[in-house]
């Protein structure tokens, strides 16, 4: 495996969080290390690409740069580059839940390492929540989740209020993809008056490194952002691609179906767009073709 991929996130309060944007951004560069960063006042959450060495070395220099320690972060292996170019950004949230009260820098559920999640989830008694968003669950998820049908994070509060309300005194158990989602979103239960609110430590991504794939719960594979798309137990990639016609993954058997045509569209979005986006889409693929044709690589608009 040529490249090393590591994800992570902090919650850490830094005030100055604005005035590490450049230096940040120059340190990983010159590292040739490539993916995307979000900074804000309550934390770092980011994922990066790049030689394994200079990935372990770049975690601990983003460490000192913005002053966070702690970053524990998950890493994986790819035989391509899935990301073109570096980015920092300046948010308002490291991960978007909305205006209700959820800082896990104050309040936060109980953690649950990937080892112990078993246990915890296949008690009859507990509510079993999938935070991410509905195409992610549709890849994958654990036995027995309920998906709450969000299009966005920000859309989890609602959910929540709608359909949980009754349900304070339960044990909710909760997970995402790394860990950050729920963490937040725990915080946000726990400020709605839940008393008994657990996440996964790591996510995902920790419990298909940690846990064996004979003692796993987990059924199908992880959706991830960037061009790996998927991954599986062992942090293997999954053959999941990517529909350039609505961005949601696309399975082995989507790409068997009549309605599927590569880089054009799929079956959630074949019978969705117009004549004209279609015939966009066909002569976006047909230059994807072309540069591959000649040995490049067409990245697309910026």
């Amino acid at each position: 495996m040529n490249f090393k991929v590591s994800a992570f996130y902090k919650f850490a309060r830094r005030p100055d969080y604005q005035q590490k944007q450049e230096s940040l951004l120059a340190a990983l560069n010159a590292r040739d290390i490539k993916g995307s960063i979000l900074l804000a006042f309550e934390g770092i959450n980011g994922t990066i690409a790049g030689k394994p060495e200079q990935i372990d070395a770049a975690i601990l220099e983003i460490s000192q740069i913005t002053g966070i320690d702690g970053i524990e972060p998950k890493f994986s292996f790819t035989n391509s580059m899935p990301f073109r170019r570096m980015k920092v950004r300046l948010k308002k949230e490291i991960v978007t839940i909305g205006n209700v009260k959820a800082d896990p820098n104050d309040k936060v559920g109980t953690y649950v390492e990937a080892e112990n999640w078993n246990a915890l989830i296949n008690d009859p008694d507990v509510i079993l929540i999938d935070t991410r968003n509905s195409y992610e669950f549709g890849v994958g998820t654990f036995k027995g989740a309920i998906d709450p049908h969000t299009e966005s994070f920000g859309e989890f509060p609602a959910y929540v209020r709608e359909h949980l309300h009754n349900q304070k005194h339960k044990k909710i158990a909760m997970f995402c993809t790394g860990g950050i989602r729920c963490e937040k979103a725990s915080s946000f239960m726990l400020n709605e008056g839940f008393e008994n609110v657990f996440h996964l430590k790591g996510g995902i991504l920790k419990y298909l490194e940690m846990v064996p794939k004979e003692q796993s719960t987990w059924e199908g594979a992880c959706f991830v952002f960037d061009e790996r798309v998927a991954v599986e137990h062992g942090l293997k990639v999954s053959d999941f691609s990517l529909c350039h016609g609505c961005m949601n993954p696309v399975s082995a058997s989507d790409r068997q179906n009549a309605k599927y045509e590569k880089g054009v569209c799929c079956p959630a979005c074949a019978d969705k767009l117009t004549a004209e986006q279609l015939a966009s889409n066909r002569e976006r693929q047909r230059q994807v073709e072309l540069a591959k044709a000649k040995g490049a690589k067409h990245l697309g608009p910026v």
